[in-house]
C-alpha cells in the first residue's frame, strides 16, 4: 500500500499522522497475513491485534554452533547507551556508577621486592553526564583485565583508570582495590611467628582532570582505659584490692592521600604501630601474654588519644598528604563503642557520615 502527501516532512501534523494511522489499521482489517507480512516490521507493530506471518514460532533450542558476526553484533540493542529520551527520572548527572566486588588474583610488590598473590576486590566507577542514559557495566571489568596480569602499582591503576574514561567516554573515574595483606609478625618474648593479615584498600581516584593516590589500612589494636588503670591501682593500693583495668578490641581505620614518593603498605602499619604499639597478638605463650598485659599497661589510651597518635606519626610522614584516622574502641565495660573521627586537609572532610560507618570497624577473626 502506497500512502502519499503533498505536504513537506516537516509540514506534517499530529492530526496527519493520527489520520494516516487510522487509514492504515483501516486497511489492515481487509488485508491478508501475507500483505501485513510484507510490510516493514516496525509498520506491523502498529497493529497490535492483526496477525504477523513474519513472527514464526521461535525455537527453544540452543544452538552451541551459532557464531556471532560483526553484522549480527550491529543489530543487537543497546539500551544503555540508548537517546537521553530513555532515562528515567530526573536528567540528573551521577558521580558514580560502576560495578563493586568483582574478585580476581592480583599480584602486588612488596617492600622486600618480592611479589605477592592476593584475593582482590575491585570497584570501578565512572561519572555519567546528565544527558546520558547509561554505561555498559561490562566494559569495566574488560578494561580492568586488560591490566589484571601486571603486578599492581599506583601506575598500573593510573593506567586502568584512563582505559576506563576513554571506554566509557567519562570525565571522572574511582578504581579501588581491596584485598588481606599478610605479614609475618614476631610474638613479644618467646619468638614465635605467626602471620598478621592487614585489610588494606587501593584507590585511585581521577576528578575534575587531578589523579589522587590514596591508602586504606584497618589496623586492629588492644587499648586500655587510661581511667580504669587509675581506679584499679588505687584499689590496689588503698584497700589491698585485687582490680583489673578494662581493655577492648579496638580498630582505627586510617585513610592517607599519598602525594610523593611510594609509600608501602608495610610502612603504613608501620606508621600505625610506631603510633599504637598495642596490636593484637598472633602467635603467643604465656610470656607473650604477660608481655603484651605490660605493654598495655605502659600505653593506656582513650580513643582520643589513639587518633591523636596517629595523626602525629601521619604528619611526619613527607609522603603522606591529607589523611582521615577513624577510631573505634568496643567497650568492654560499655555496652557502646568510643569513637572519633580525625581529618586533616580537605580531601577527607565530611559534613554527614554513613549511618553505618562505624558498625564496619568491627574486626571478624
Amino acid at each position: 500500500m502506497n500512502m502519499q502527501t503533498t505536504k513537506a516532512h516537516d509540514e506534517i501534523t499530529r492530526d496527519d499522522a493520527v489520520a494516516a494511522l487510522e487509514k492504515l489499521r483501516a486497511w489492515a482489517a481487509e488485508a491478508s497475513v501475507t500483505e501485513i507480512a510484507e510490510l516493514d516490521p516496525a509498520i506491523a507493530r502498529l497493529l497490535p491485534d492483526q496477525p504477523k506471518a513474519n513472527y514464526p514460532a521461535l525455537s527453544r533450542a540452543y544452538d552451541p554452533e551459532f557464531a556471532v558476526t560483526p553484522e549480527y553484533r550491529a543489530t543487537l540493542p543497546d539500551l544503555q547507551n540508548g537517546p537521553s529520551s530513555l532515562i528515567k527520572g530526573e536528567k540528573q548527572q551521577i558521580q558514580h556508577v560502576g560495578i563493586s566486588n568483582f574478585r580476581l588474583p592480583i599480584r602486588f610488590h612488596t617492600r622486600d621486592n618480592g611479589d605477592i598473590a592476593l584475593q582482590t576486590s575491585v570497584t570501578g566507577t565512572v561519572s555519567l553526564e546528565a544527558d546520558k542514559k547509561g554505561i555498559n557495566m561490562s566494559r569495566i571489568m574488560r578494561s580492568f583485565y586488560k591490566h589484571a596480569e601486571k603486578t599492581f602499582s599506583f601506575e598500573v591503576m593510573e593506567a586502568a583508570l584512563a582505559d576506563y574514561i576513554t571506554d566509557l567516554e567519562s570525565f571522572d573515574a574511582r578504581l579501588q582495590m581491596r584485598f588481606g595483606y599478610p605479614m609475618k609478625i614476631t610474638s613479644l618474648r618467646s619468638g614465635l611467628e605467626g602471620y598478621q593479615y592487614y585489610d588494606i584498600a587501593l584507590e585511585k581516584v581521577q576528578q575534575d582532570g587531578v589523579l589522587h593516590k590514596v591508602m586504606h589500612l584497618d589496623y586492629v589494636y588492644s587499648s586500655t582505659c587510661p581511667c580504669s588503670l587509675e581506679l584499679s591501682e588505687h584499689a590496689r593500693s588503698e584497700r589491698g584490692q585485687l582490680a583489673t583495668p578494662h581493655s577492648q578490641r579496638s580498630v582505627a581505620r586510617i585513610s592517607v592521600r599519598v602525594t610523593e614518593g611510594m609509600l608501602w603498605f608495610e610502612d603504613l602499619i608501620d606508621l600505625a604501630r610506631a603510633a599504637v604499639p598495642t596490636e593484637t597478638q598472633v602467635m603467643v605463650k604465656r610470656e607473650d601474654e604477660q608481655a603484651f598485659a605490660e605493654l598495655n599497661a605502659a600505653n593506656p589510651i582513650f580513643v582520643e588519644d589513639a587518633a591523636r597518635l596517629f595523626c602525629e606519626q601521619l604528619k611526619a610522614d613527607p609522603r603522606i598528604g591529607d589523611f582521615r584516622v577513624i577510631a573505634s574502641h568496643q567497650e568492654s565495660l560499655h555496652s557502646h563503642d568510643a569513637v572519633s573521627v580525625l581529618t586533616d586537609g580537605p580531601f577527607f572532610e565530611a559534613q554527614s557520615l554513613d549511618p553505618k560507618l562505624f558498625t564496619t570497624l568491627f574486626h571478624v577473626g
